[in-house]
């Protein structure tokens, strides 16, 4: 399966990371297939580059967000915002 997954770049204890597009079972800082975007978190605020057209295209061909980067996304408007799901219901109910 596709992810579109943050890797690790910048010196020690000064990270940045490229949004990346890479195969699930490849390491977090291994192979990957494309570059679909940069996120620094340490600029205030954050600096968030994104190619919108190429992650609606891996969207659309299966690729899955992890929940960092689907966050990043529906922050910038790439994604419509989730609705929150209901924390509570039958799972969290003591057994």
């Amino acid at each position: 399966m596709i992810k579109l997954r943050l890797r690790r770049m910048g010196a020690k204890k000064r990270p940045s990371y490229r949004i990346v597009a890479a195969d699930s079972r490849s390491p977090r800082d291994g192979r990957f297939i494309e570059i679909v975007g940069t996120y620094d978190p340490i600029t205030n605020p954050a600096t968030i580059n994104l190619n919108t057209e190429r992650i609606k295209h891996w969207l659309s061909v299966g690729a899955q967000p992890t929940d960092t980067v689907r966050h990043i996304f529906q922050r910038e408007g790439v994604l419509p915002a989730a609705a929150r799901k209901d924390r509570g219901g039958e799972a969290a109910a003591p057994a």
